[in-house]
């Protein structure tokens, strides 16, 4: 061992430990780090554990012994360690928190350690403080990752950790990192300054990190030096001996625990201490035994059964063939049978060695917590811990031993039994610690045996009985369900609290349900999300989500089951309503039953339903009124919180601490539910949860657990939220995910759903706050956390199909029943648009406020945290002191958060707050705190570094201590009063990058398969490589109010048209939320930030051909010039371009130019300015930054007193562009163009008309297509003008524009440059997808222009938008400028009032029954809106007003009962509009307010504001819009019966038929087979090329089949064609062609004559035209095949009979074809809709093309998979692309590609076709179709091949029941009996 010299010793120095392997015969120095355990150097084994939590448990486990152990998980050291002389409650004299005495490991390995500044109510010191007190040596910030894989490749290997003795200095520029497995150089990691130098021989190395040779000049650094070791094999020597106890020890159960053996004495079990883990012995003594303890060679078996009942073998160290006397002594107990044996890890190895299996070493062995076991006996799986390098050999297992557990994913042997006596072992550690307590009913088990042995000594002749029955049982209590259409309820427009989130989760859902061969039918009317496009569903209905839309739909479509479980609240409350009826409609509802959904939403029913399993709840009552309400309070005692039953992201909730505020609370919450549930409140206890998935078999994981930063107070949704979870110890981690197993084992969910916890940070005290029994806004953020595809596993579960037979599609060898490992930190946080709304709230707390949230990964908090920082908005700058939009102090803020919370943070540790102050003032764990103090503390080190230094000359290791940090260039330019790309420059010059890491989803201890990517610079070497060159398509980001999912729609859109065109792509997004965001869209997946700094990195790592701006909304626009200017390549319209049409100035001069008109402007210098300009155009006007999102901070102004207020808010929005402003111009129309140029030229467009006038911003606006109201010459102008602007801007790609028209006068509001909101919507309703025109157009791809479009007569699309007023308390639900919306649905009617009343309704609006309210401020609204109220009156409705209104309509002659606003103690309550509000008295709100000419004081409270606020409140549809409420008002009028007609959906693919096809013969009305011969097309005709065969001749040919088929079956031959002889003429070999057609011939009761090539008169020099004339003489008809490829043109000139061609050369083989096609129909019903791969040789395949060219009669998509220079023929590659028929091509057969596959296709490599035997050789192993290909391929696809085949198709496919080649064979006989019964049949 090597110790430290005392010099180092002595002082506190960060101190460099090197990290060396043995590598072979090589040493490789694979890492530097810190040291943070004992100063010294040790040796050992190199092994690795992804468990999540519980270090102190692992460090102790006697297992470990001699290893040098490497933690993949992120989170050591942070919950501190407890106190070592803490005594155990049951084992008095043992430590209470380990697994023995002392740390049992050599060394430590881990990526990131917490230090001294840890946080757990037990902890009294630091691991590292442990570590040195135990003297075991450990390093931080290693590649943890790196090193995983290298042993996961390698092996099991030794290692060294090395102490750093001194250093040495070297010029700073050599290469400063370590050799990494892949040979190049990369840097440790800081703070460590490797000594590559001493280590390499001053190798300059290029590499990742590496050098680049531009540091000839700077200055010398220090580098560490190291002393050296002796390398030493643990393995050598016996570990047991050195672990096990030296003499027995007797440990006692307490007396009340106890169990009694029959003689009186305690019952007594020995436990061989072969390296016994103390959880054991708990686990033992804790259920009633006396266990004593011995050393590892006792002679314990003498004793059996006469002093001990049982005998327990420990887990321990090493190699079990090591341990001859214990096995010995176990070998003599079995012989005996006189007691029960269990073996646990080693102990289950010595058994089975006892036994006289035999054990092996494994490559790298099992330790982790997440291992996935499956019974033999049962059929479940468990998750278990484990920790072993060796396994037992089950093929050497004697007879009378058999297997009882294997694991799911590699098969070793985790379990044996003995199948006539009670002995078993386990491979895995049932007690856990650290880990699953699943399986510790193991020792229950066998206590059980033994008191069963004791009991009846005859039970010992009897094998051991386990709990869970049997595994056919098991089967058949839950069959697999095969329903065949299935439908599933999406989840409307998106809302606060119902967001993208239910996109991803329901598109999830159908991707599984199509992989499944199921038919499914979506309701959704969210058209701008990808779940209603093409490519998911077969069919969507665009229609509202609830009871009586859903039940209509299913009355129409028939489906056999639905799923009510992915469109979130709304879908839920569907199910429950509708409950009673799903039977009688002959619907079964899939995954989780509806009454466990009922008991999760009744609070009440959900309290009782956890008191029954002793599950803690909070203390709660419900109650259905406000006195139940009150009395609850009076047993629980205030605080409180008050919830509203079935509300979806705590609608209708919140904390009161006196009545007052309860009965406020109570009023709102009873308006939007029926029932109400009071419980003790719990702020500031942390918030837990976790996503918990149960298949119908009862196998239960949890798949992630978050952490909320926040405590508990806040709305999850609110929260930032942390994963893994960063502060739980394995106690707290295991006790909330065994309760969690528990809770939803018994509510009997079935999928996926989310349990919620509050945990008390100074116990272990917990409570349930809920679970949601679907997938939830966290399920989507725990599957991007994790990479685990929750919502495509839980619709397979649905179906009743076992979690342990579903595939893990990361690695695809593990199975999905298992729980991620994350070797990575990912970090939540919401994304507030308070701003957008006057009066609102900022505060939060148990109501969800946020519209969107951005998820960052990171391999530390810190750098995930920064990042997610960045994501929210591009103006952070990550977490730094920023001028935050704050009106309170500090203190207050941090106790009553607001959106402005984490600025708030910053601020305070910035202005010198400790953490401890932070903490006493909100209760955020301080482990968090401690972190952004560190963040904090380093920011302000990094401005003073300016004194010391200029940015060239920063320290490397400064520079790259703060990327590892998070810190972005940008961040470090403003430290240093420097600019972003100096800092870059500084950087990449320092050879500074960052590395790209997997989300593999199992911590790298398997291979991945995986795309899905994130950037890190806390690591060492890449997970991948880079050669796609791919196309990037930057996604949208966070989804906030302005930018919603139409932008994701896009993205997606743009990336599936470039892979179906054959190019890779690259996504770059951070929603979570997302469709972009899941794995399976793009070919690489970046879960980074959208700035300049990410995309400049990936981009320069991909070597990307381009980059795709324009589909992501405004943040990818932002950085388009700057990128274009660092020599990025931009697809589509120029960046120069861009800017010209964003900034103002610019793109009012180019409109001058063309002589467009646009609203009068100027650009804002002064306020004097300003004045001026207002009074020459007259008021109001508009106030507005020139680069706009949403119209942020975008004013209307009407009076030059709020000149002041706006200028000063737009100016915060955007510093770096000036301020504009404009012209309002009222009661003008607004119109929306969108359109697709091509070079400037326009090749297609859509115009869509607004509703409401302009004034209200455009994405709150109605929007109507097809126009309904437009004057032709209106449109003309708009036309005219869009193509003048595409043209001046030489667009290439999407671009819109809004206009306003006013007595045919158009003006230009707006131009964007890139997809906008209305694309899906515009794309949807005419049926051409946009965006798929401007992606093709963009990247070179051909598009047609303004291709046909045919959309039926009376049919409109209206898109209405979606509202959340009801979550922001205190904002006034108007429409102006400002955008509000968070959402839209679309639905169709046959005229715009069908379509809208249906959009409005699916918004959540209720239409009146009976009672309508109207307060209209203009004079100018009220005469406008006077004929519709007339209409009302007619109609029978009730009318209520205030007073102007009430006194207006009263002279009008239309009684109305008045209403007053104010309410004074005085007034009547029928004359109380307050009354008729908060008691629901009134149906539908008409608020019109007037415009604002005399703006009031902010803060004064208007009587319309205030009744206003109050109508959404208590849920009363409210309608502000003098349009609005007058398109209503018709609607209603029309009394629509809202029948489903065929407007409603769009169909993507029809149902395939269920039924075989029927016998034409059966059928009266069709033809028998003679009749369909007589009228043959072919009789006496050549059939010598495909092209003869038009569809509907095809359609004969295969019903004809289709009876020869029959007729043999029936018959074995037909006489159609006695007395004819066909002549078969081969010049090539054939066995398959030439017996077909033979046998074909002879079934139809004719004669043959075959001729052989070889020994015809060929030989002899007789031509091809002769030999036919010869043969035309003796035959009726004649087969030929022939190697020229004219051969049949010239047969068929010189045969007076038919010739049929069986394969011309390379040209065309037309009966292999129609044989072809023939069996996809056949195997596969149909083969429209399909996509067929090509596989091989495509260039001299004549088979693949004939097939292509009879392909073009059908809908289908070809996929192409050719070895380079066996590509299609162009030609024939040509004609698929004309027909766009053409998908992927690739020069090998990928697993997507397979994945896509309906029928693939292969072809033999033909030596023959080949010029010269080497090329041959060369590419004809390249493409080999075998059963691991079709581990990828759906499970109802077939695969098909001519034959014969060579090497390219293996002969373990011909088991695969979707092997249809030998099947073909037989369907080309009946295909040639038809075709020649056509030709020749009399």
């Amino acid at each position: 061992m090597q110790q430290l010299p005392d010099n180092m010793a002595d002082h506190d120095a960060e101190t460099m430990m090197a990290v060396e392997v043995m590598d072979g015969d090589n040493v490789l120095r694979f890492a530097e780090g810190r040291s943070f355990g004992a100063r010294r150097g040790v040796a050992g084994e190199l092994v690795f554990q992804t468990g999540m939590v519980g270090y102190p448990e692992s460090i102790t486990d006697p297992s470990y012994r001699g290893q040098i152990l490497v933690v993949t998980f992120p989170l050591v050291g942070n919950y501190g360690v407890p106190p070592r002389e803490d005594r155990d409650a049951i084992l008095q004299d043992l430590p209470a928190h380990f697994e023995a005495a002392e740390i049992h490991i050599a060394g430590l390995i881990v990526s990131s350690y917490a230090g001294e500044e840890y946080s757990h109510y037990l902890a009294n010191s630091s691991l590292g403080a442990w570590l040195k007190e135990q003297n075991v040596p450990a390093v931080c910030g290693v590649d943890t990752r790196a090193l995983t894989k290298r042993i996961r490749e390698k092996g099991s290997m030794l290692g060294r950790l090395l102490m750093q003795t001194g250093s040495e200095h070297v010029p700073d520029g050599l290469p400063n990192g370590a050799i990494t497995p892949n040979g190049s150089a990369t840097p440790a990691r800081t703070p460590i300054e490797p000594n590559l130098h001493a280590v390499n021989g001053r190798l300059a190395v290029h590499g990742v990190n590496g050098a680049n040779g531009y540091f000839h000049h700077r200055k010398l650094k220090e580098v560490a030096t190291y002393g050296s070791i002796d390398w030493y094999d643990p393995n050598t020597r016996n570990l047991v001996a050195d672990v096990s106890t030296p003499q027995p020890k007797l440990y006692s159960p307490s007396a009340s625990s106890a169990l009694q053996h029959p003689s009186g004495r305690p019952v007594r079990v020995v436990c061989v201490d072969v390296g016994l883990k103390y959880n054991q012995l708990r686990c033992l003594v804790s259920r009633g035994v006396e266990v004593e303890v011995v050393p590892w060679d006792y002679d314990f078996a003498q004793l059996a059964g006469k002093e001990y009942d049982g005998l327990f073998i420990s887990n321990g160290p090493g190699d079990p063939a090591m341990m001859d006397a214990t096995i010995k002594h176990i070998k003599a107990t079995v012989q005996e049978a006189r007691i029960p044996i269990f073996g646990i890890c080693l102990g289950h190895q010595l058994m089975a060695r006892a036994a006289g299996a035999d054990t092996l070493k494994m490559k790298f062995g099992n330790r982790g917590h997440n291992i996935p076991c499956t019974s033999l006996l049962s059929g479940k799986c468990y998750i278990t811990s484990q920790n072993h390098g060796y396994a037992v050999n089950a093929q050497t297992l004697p007879k009378e031993w058999t297997e009882l557990f294997v694991n799911a994913n590699d098969h070793s042997n985790e379990g044996i039994r003995h199948i006539s006596r009670p002995y078993f072992s386990v491979q895995f550690h049932p007690e856990s610690a650290p880990g699953p307590r699943d399986t510790e009913f193991l020792f229950d088990v066998f206590i059980h045996t033994i008191l069963d042995v004791l009991n009846d000594p005859k039970k010992m002749q009897q094998p051991v009985s386990f709990p869970g029955g049997q595994i056919a049982e098991n089967r058949a209590r839950n069959p697999r369900l095969n329903p065949k259409k299935v439908l599933v309820l999406g989840s409307g427009g998106l809302s606060i609290g119902q967001a993208g989130e239910f996109d991803y989760s329901g598109s999830q859902a159908i991707k599984a349900l199509k992989e499944e061969g199921i038919y499914t039918v979506l309701i959704n009317p969210n058209i701008a999300t990808i779940q209603t496009s093409k490519g998911l569903a077969d069919k969507v209905y665009f229609l509202p989500v609830n009871a009586e839309f859903v039940r209509k739909v299913i009355q129409q479509e028939r489906p056999d089951a639905i799923y009510c479980t992915f469109g979130g609240q709304t879908a839920l409350q569907v199910g429950i309503q509708l409950k009673d009826e799903f039977e009688a409609l002959g619907v079964k509802v899939l995954g989780t039953p509806i009454d466990t959904i009922i008991t999760t939403e009744d609070r009440e029913l959900f309290a009782r339903s956890m008191e029954s399993i002793n599950a803690p709840c909070a203390k709660s009552k419900s109650a259905n009124n406000m006195k139940e309400a009150l009395e609850a309070v009076e047993t629980i005692g205030y605080p409180v919180i008050c919830r509203a039953a079935y509300a979806l992201g705590g609608l209708g909730s919140g904390f009161a601490d006196n009545k007052e505020q309860l009965i406020d609370l109570c009023n709102k919450a009873f308006a939007a539910s029926p029932q109400v549930l009071i419980e003790r409140s719990m702020k500031g206890w942390k918030e837990v949860e976790y996503e918990v998935v149960r298949d119908v078999h009862d196998n239960c994981i949890t798949v992630c657990n978050m952490e909320n930063f926040d405590p508990l107070g806040i709305h999850t949704g609110d929260s930032v939220v942390v994963a893994p979870s960063q502060t739980l110890s394995d106690e707290d981690y295991n006790m909330l995910r065994s309760t969690a197993v528990k809770v939803i084992r018994h509510l009997g969910v079935v999928g996926e759903c989310n349990i919620q916890y509050a945990l008390n940070p100074d116990s272990r005290e917990y409570c349930i706050i809920e679970v949601n029994a679907r997938l939830s806004r966290s399920s989507a953020l725990a599957s991007k956390a994790t990479g685990y595809p929750l919502a495509f596993v839980a619709a397979k579960l649905g179906l009743n199909i076992p979690l342990n037979e579903i595939k893990n599609t990361v690695t695809k060898v593990t199975c999905a029943c298992f729980e991620p490992s994350l070797d990575y930190v990912v970090v939540k946080i919401p994304r507030w648009d308070l701003k957008k709304f006057t009066r609102v709230s900022t505060l939060l707390g148990s109501s969800m406020k946020s519209v969107g949230e951005v998820m960052a990964i990171g391999r530390t908090f810190e750098e995930a945290i920064q990042k997610a920082i960045r994501s929210v908005d591009p103006s952070n700058l990550g977490f730094n002191e920023t001028a935050a939009l704050m009106s309170i102090d500090i203190d207050t803020e941090l106790q009553t958060p607001s959106d402005q919370r984490m600025f708030a943070l910053a601020n305070a540790m910035h202005n010198g707050y400790s953490a401890e102050k932070v903490f006493q003032l909100t209760k955020i764990d301080r482990w968090f705190l401690y972190r952004l103090k560190g963040l904090s503390d380093f920011a302000k080190d990094m401005k003073e570094l300016m004194n010391e230094y200029t940015v060239d000359a920063v320290p490397t290791k400064t520079l790259r201590r703060a990327k590892e940090l998070g810190f972005s260039d940008r961040q470090l330019a403003l430290f240093w009063d420097s600019n972003e790309p100096h800092v870059r420059r500084t950087r990449v010059e320092a050879g500074i990058m960052p590395v790209v890491k997997q989300i593999d989803t199992v911590a790298a201890e398997f291979p991945a398969f995986t795309n899905y990517l994130y950037t890190t610079y806390n690591g060492t070497e890449h997970d991948i490589s880079f050669n796609d060159n791919g196309v990037m398509v930057l996604g949208s980001g966070v989804y906030r109010i302005g930018s919603s999912v139409e932008f994701d729609w896009c993205s997606v859109r743009a990336i599936r048209t470039l892979r179906e065109n054959g190019h890779k792509t690259v996504m770059v997004n951070y929603n979570p939320e997302t469709v972009s965001t899941d794995y399976d869209e793009a070919d690489r997946l970046y879960f980074e930030n959208i700035t300049l700094e990410t995309v400049f990195d990936i981009y320069a790592l991909e070597k990307s051909s381009g980059v795709i701006i324009s589909m992501g909304g405004q943040a990818p626009n932002n950085i388009a010039l700057p990128l274009s200017r660092s020599n990025v390549r931009i697809y589509g319209t120029s960046p120069e371009m861009i800017d010209t049409a964003e900034n103002r100035y610019k793109f009012s001069r180019m409109l001058d130019r063309l002589g467009v008109d646009q609203p009068q402007w100027k650009e804002l210098t002064s306020t004097e300015e300003a004045k001026e300009f207002c009074g020459k155009v007259k008021y109001p006007v508009l106030v507005r930054p020139s680069y706009v999102l949403s119209g942020a901070a975008m004013n209307t102004v009407y009076s030059e007193h709020d000149l002041h207020n706006y200028l000063a808010q737009a100016a915060a929005v955007s510093k770096e562009h000036p301020v504009v402003i404009t012209k309002y111009i009222e009661n003008a129309k607004e119109i929306e163009m969108d359109a697709v140029a091509r070079n400037g030229k326009m090749i297609g467009h859509f115009i869509s008309e607004h509703v409401e006038n302009a004034g209200v911003h455009s994405g709150d606006a109605t929007l109507i297509l097809p126009p309904q109201d437009l004057d032709p010459e209106t449109v003309r102008k708009i036309e005219d003008a869009t193509r003048k602007i595409g043209d001046a801007l030489n667009v290439t790609g999407p671009y819109n524009i809004q206009f306003i028209a006013k007595d045919n006068d158009i003006k230009v509001i707006e131009c964007n440059v890139r997809a906008a909101r209305s694309f899906p919507f515009v794309s949807k309703v005419m049926g051409l997808d946009l965006i798929e025109m401007a992606t093709k157009a963009m990247t070179g791809i051909p598009v047609r222009e303004y291709p046909p479009i045919s959309i039926p007569p009376d049919y409109v699309g209206v898109k209405v938008p979606q509202f959340s007023f009801s979550r922001l308390s205190g904002a006034d639900p108007v429409m102006g400028v400002e955008m509000a919306s968070t959402g839209e649905v679309a639905c169709f009617g046959r005229t715009k009032y069908e379509a809208y009343i249906k959009g409005l309704i699916s918004t959540g609006f209720k239409l009146p029954k009976k009672n309508i309210l109207l307060s209209i401020g203009a004079f100018k609204d009220k005469v406008e809106i006077l004929p519709s109220v007339e209409k009302l009156h007619k109609l029978g409705f009730k009318m209520f007003a205030t007073a102007g209104t009430a006194d207006f309509l009263e002279e009008h002659g239309i009684p109305v009962q008045f209403l007053e606003a104010l309410q004074d103690d005085q007034q009547r309550q029928e004359y109380s509009l307050t009354h008729a509000l908060a008691n629901n008295l009134i149906d539908l709100y008409i608020n019109l307010p007037s415009s604002n000419k005399f703006r009031r004081p902010a803060n004064y409270m208007s009587k319309g504001y205030r009744t206003r606020r109050m109508a959404v409140d208590y849920q009363t549809p409210l309608v502000t819009n003098v349009k609005i409420a007058k398109i209503l008002i018709e609607a209603i009028s029309r009394n629509y019966d809202m029948n489903i007609s065929k407007v409603d959906y769009m169909t993507f693919s029809e149902m395939p038929e269920t039924t075989p096809v029927q016998p034409i013969i059966q059928q009266p009305e069709s033809r028998s087979l003679t009749e369909l011969l007589k009228m043959s097309p072919f009789k006496g005709k050549d059939i010598v090329s495909v092209r003869q065969f038009a569809k509907d001749e095809l359609h004969l040919l295969f019903t004809v089949a289709s009876e020869m088929s029959l007729g043999v079956g029936r018959q074995g031959t037909l006489d159609i064609l006695k007395g004819k002889v066909l002549a078969l003429m081969f010049f090539e070999p054939s066995t398959r062609t030439s017996a077909s057609f033979d046998t074909a011939m002879k079934r139809l009761g004719g004669q043959c004559v075959m001729i052989n090539e070889s020994h015809s008169s060929t030989q002899k020099g007789e031509t091809l035209t002769d030999t036919i004339r010869t043969l035309d003489m003796y035959s009726d008809a004649i087969v030929l095949r022939h190697p020229d490829n004219e051969s049949a043109d010239i047969a068929a000139k010189a045969a007076g009979h038919p010739i049929l061609n069986a394969g011309n050369g390379s040209r065309e083989h037309p009966t292999q074809a129609f044989l072809d096609l023939f069996t996809i129909r056949e195997e596969l019903g149909t083969v429209n809709g399909l996509t067929i791969t090509f596989v091989g040789d495509l260039k001299y395949g004549r088979t693949v093309h004939s097939l292509c060219e009879v392909l073009k009669h059908y809908n289908v998509t070809v996929q192409l998979a050719a070895p380079d220079g066996l590509a299609l023929p162009s030609k024939v590659r040509a004609a698929l692309q004309s027909r766009d028929q053409l998908g992927e091509e690739s020069d090998r057969l990928t697993p997507e590609m397979v994945a896509r596959t309906d029928v693939l296709y292969c072809t033999r490599l033909q030596k023959e076709r080949f010029e010269a035997p080497e090329l041959y050789e060369a590419v004809k192993d390249q493409l080999v179709v075998d059963s691991k290909t079709l581990a990828q391929a759906k499970k109802n696809m077939i695969v098909m091949h001519p034959l014969p085949r060579n090497m390219e198709l293996h002969k373990e496919v011909d088991d695969d029941p979707r092997a249809a080649y030998f099947r073909q064979m037989r369907y080309g006989m009946f295909v040639r009996m038809a075709l020649l019964a056509l030709v020749m049949a009399p």
